[in-house]
């Protein structure tokens, strides 16, 4: 190789170290200046919801979702300032901004069935509630669930669209309510008696109401014997305690009374 086309290789390798080089810095310019602007917009934006009624976590996600989208599209620029091809990237970025904002609208649904919520109030914070399959007291309406603590001293989330399009049962909404319960009764038991017996015992509970009085009735007849609905009237904050008193009546009425044990009686055609 003589001395001209080492020349010429030489300045050849010059100039295009030279542009590399200067694409380099402009590159780390523009990332330091991307990302000092990504900073100062997310923390503007930041701020201005804090000064909202939002909670501080959904304004940390926003933040952090916000950040790393700016930051995403920040780094398709280099890659294509450096000749980098990036429709690969943008149609990356495309199927992640139509995944986001499929959630978005999971999420505005939830929070516009909590503003329907908090104007319709079917419900408030410390009532007893079922909604979605989930039984429970009601401890926070928020912007985008509901929270209830189960009667087993469980959290639970749910999103309040699934709350307002589904059937919502409110037991704390009347003054008392009715406590189910059903006593079984051997065959050969007088119903009237037995009937007779746990109306008086009823009425000794504490906080069953007398007006309305307790119901006694047969229920249905089963193959041990007549079934009694046992349906005594509670205070709403009562209910448990008058539950678990009326089945240990049940049971303490009957032993004394010396009814039998339910046995299922099976009866056989004659030949």
């Amino acid at each position: 190789m003589d001395a001209s086309t080492l020349n010429t290789l030489s300045q050849n390798l010059t100039v295009w170290g030279t542009q590399i080089g200067f694409k380099v810095l402009g590159a780390i310019a523009l990332w330091i200046i991307g990302r000092r602007l990504i900073h100062f917009g997310v923390d503007l934006m930041m701020r201005g919801l804090r000064k909202q009624p939002i909670d501080q976590t959904i304004i940390t996600f926003i933040g952090s979702t916000v950040s790393v989208l700016l930051n995403i599209i920040l780094i398709v620029a280099l890659l294509g300032f450096f000749g980098v091809e990036t429709t690969s990237f943008a149609a990356l970025l495309a199927g992640a901004g139509l995944a986001i904002g499929t959630a978005w609208s999971g999420l505005l649904a939830n929070f516009a069935a909590g503003v329907f919520l908090i104007i319709l109030r079917p419900f408030k914070v410390g009532d007893f509630i079922t909604v979605g399959g989930v039984t429970g007291t009601v401890d926070e309406v928020g912007l985008f669930v509901t929270t209830l603590n189960t009667p087993d001293n469980i959290r639970t989330f749910i999103g309040n669209n699934k709350v307002f399009s589904d059937i919502i049962q409110n037991y704390s909404a009347n003054p008392y309510r009715r406590v189910d319960l059903v006593a079984q009764l051997h065959g050969a038991v007088d119903h009237n008696a037995a009937i007779k017996l746990l109306k008086d015992r009823l009425a000794k509970i504490p906080n069953v109401k007398g007006d309305p009085a307790p119901v006694v009735e047969i229920q249905e007849f089963t193959a041990f014997g007549p079934l009694l609905a046992v349906r005594p009237f509670c205070d709403n904050k009562d209910y448990w305690q008058v539950y678990f008193d009326t089945n240990r009546t049940i049971r303490e009425a009957f032993g004394e009374a010396g009814f039998p044990a339910p046995e299922q009686r099976v009866f056989v055609r004659p030949a």
